[in-house]
């Protein structure tokens, strides 16, 4: 396998340009929920124009490397055993994502202090309207992740691989996680090395693509789908046994994911593209 090229993208460009085409989404998700549209499905709804402010004003730097880009949607590069290590990473993610949660309530570092909040734990499942689950994971599991990998990594992180493979991986995390809320943005920079080790590893952008739509699709069924509530009294923690036991189960879910990463390709030596 030939090892991963190193292109010469305008950074600063592509995250002007980003953010530019973000904030139109959220003025228009404004604009909708003004007119009375659910908060969730005018989200949705104002991510679609997303994919198409950005093709027309990133337009002339997918041009010059158009080739480069292919390749790396390339199935010559995939196989069963990298689609089924993408899923696997995706669904671990959110394990460990879920372990921290409980682990953090558990041992008491989150903590509710409405004193009229209900205890639980209580769970119940109801989706909402078809029309709004579906939209949903169309942006979440179809747009999100393709449009998220070919700027983060396929033209960011391509264009710092000749600084060094590191370098490459961190700053690219670190601009990934820019983007998010500042309350996701611990989580997206320690995910965005993930995807940054797993793009560098295999060489094409298929595996990123579906860790990532994984990880967003488990995202849409349990805030969606699953209704939880857990405020346990301030009085009942820490919960040793059950903050040990997730512990064990985020160490776990870590070092699976680890072991998938190493096992998804090996590392070479980046080369510059002529």
């Amino acid at each position: 396998m030939q090892p991963l090229q190193s292109i010469r993208a305008p950074i600063a460009a592509i995250l002007i340009i980003q953010a530019f085409v973000l904030v139109v989404r959220s003025m228009i998700q404004i604009s909708l929920r003004e007119r009375g549209i659910d908060t969730a499905f005018a989200k949705d709804l104002s991510y679609l124009v997303v994919p198409l402010l950005l093709a027309g004003m990133l337009y002339p730097i997918l041009k010059v490397h158009k080739t480069f880009l292919l390749e790396l949607f390339s199935f010559r590069r995939l196989n069963m055993r990298l689609v089924l290590s993408a899923i696997a990473i995706g669904v671990l993610a959110r394990v460990a994502y879920w372990c921290h949660l409980l682990g953090s309530i558990s041992f008491g570092l989150l903590t509710n202090s409405d004193s009229a909040a209900i205890a639980g734990p209580f769970v119940s499942f109801g989706c909402p309207p078809a029309h709004v689950f579906l939209l949903g994971l169309l942006v979440w599991i179809g747009l999100v992740p393709a449009i998220e990998e070919v700027i983060n990594r396929g033209l960011i992180q391509s264009t710092l691989m000749d600084r060094g493979r590191w370098f490459a991986i961190i700053v690219s995390a670190l601009l990934f996680a820019a983007f998010h809320t500042p309350a996701s943005m611990l989580f997206a920079f320690i995910f965005g090395i993930v995807f940054a080790i797993q793009f560098a590893n295999t060489r094409t952008l298929w595996t990123t693509i579906i860790t990532h739509a994984t990880y967003d699709g488990l995202i849409q069924f349990d805030w969606r789908c699953v209704q939880g509530t857990w405020n346990p009294p301030i009085s009942d923690t820490p919960m040793l046994g059950l903050g040990v036991a997730y512990l064990v189960g985020l160490i776990v879910s870590c070092a699976a994911i680890a072991w998938l990463l190493t096992r998804a390709g090996v590392r070479d030596t980046p080369r510059t593209q002529s």
